[in-house]
């Protein structure tokens, strides 16, 4: 297993991944373009790879707004979950927020009690008394 940076002929198997962990939304608009748009404005896009297979096994995307970094789209593929990679692509994606010397912000369902776990033990606090709004259609 390798973290790399994404690449744009990544992207089909990006999607086959999100769609598999439940996390993909036609509706969110998430191109290849858009992260590309991302990555230009100073975000970064990190790629789990199975060496063994060339298969991309996990994603973690990061954007930022010159005040703090987003981290979303963080998913690891079934069949390797619970194998430690999730903390690797986490601690490799810690390392962008580190560069940038800025704080790190992330959604996660609250059903997914495996990745609350993993980010508490990163050292991320929830906070419970905020509820999130988002309008896909301004």
């Amino acid at each position: 297993m390798q973290v790399r940076e994404y690449r744009s002929s990544d992207f089909s198997q990006v999607v086959s991944l999100w769609r598999e962990t439940g996390i993909y939304n036609v509706e969110r608009g998430d191109t290849a373009a858009i992260i590309d748009r991302c990555n230009i404005k100073g975000g970064r896009f990190l790629v789990l790879e199975d060496t063994g297979t060339g298969r991309v096994a996990g994603t973690s995307w990061l954007t930022w707004d010159g005040r703090r970094v987003f981290l979303h789209h963080f998913a690891i593929g079934t069949r390797y979950q619970g194998k430690g990679y999730g903390r690797i692509l986490a601690l490799k994606s810690l390392e962008f927020a580190r560069q940038k010397d800025c704080p790190v912000k992330l959604e996660v369902h609250r059903d997914n009690q495996s990745a609350m776990n993993l980010y508490r033990s990163l050292g991320f606090d929830a906070w419970d008394d905020y509820t999130l709004f988002m309008n896909l259609n301004p």
